[in-house]
């Protein structure tokens, strides 16, 4: 579990910024620290996984096996970032895999006891289901552009 200290590096998360000084203890209550080796797999597409993850140090690459070509990093996140809010949120098999890019430090939060948190705690449930629906939003974003630049390369 995290400690008291580790609050201040909690309200560093984006989504965990807007929360209080308790808010953020009662988070810092469910983390667990995982290590991570280079090229370690923290989950593969598919598999029902339902832990959020937050880089504390290191490095992880986010990707999807094509068949024929192999894998294709979607987008590689350092300190701060977190993933695998989607499981989290709609309860479903992971869509991609996570992969150690660099030997990474990990602070894992588990559904059952986060959900638990956010039912008795409207205030703090509020403040991050927000959080997770700016980032929904802005990675949505990214892979539409994504898109029409892949679409814009093809026409040539």
């Amino acid at each position: 579990m995290a400690d008291h200290m580790d609050t201040a590096r909690l309200r560093n998360i984006e989504l965990f910024a807007n929360l209080t000084h308790d808010q953020l203890q009662l988070v810092a209550d469910l983390i667990r620290e995982v290590k991570f080796r280079k090229n370690e797999v923290i989950f593969r597409e598919g598999v029902q996984d339902f832990t959020l993850y937050i880089v504390v140090d290191g490095a992880v690459r986010i990707s999807r096996n094509i068949e024929g070509i192999g894998e294709e990093a979607l987008t590689i996140l350092r300190d701060g970032a977190y993933f695998g809010e989607m499981a989290i949120i709609d309860n479903q098999p992971r869509s991609a895999d996570a992969i150690c890019h660099e030997a990474c430090t990990l602070w894992a939060i588990e559904r059952e006891p986060f959900d638990n948190l956010l039912f008795m705690n409207k205030d703090l449930a509020y403040e991050v289901l927000w959080s997770f629906v700016r980032t929904l939003s802005r990675r949505l974003r990214e892979t539409n552009d994504k898109i029409t630049a892949f679409f814009a390369m093809t026409r040539f």
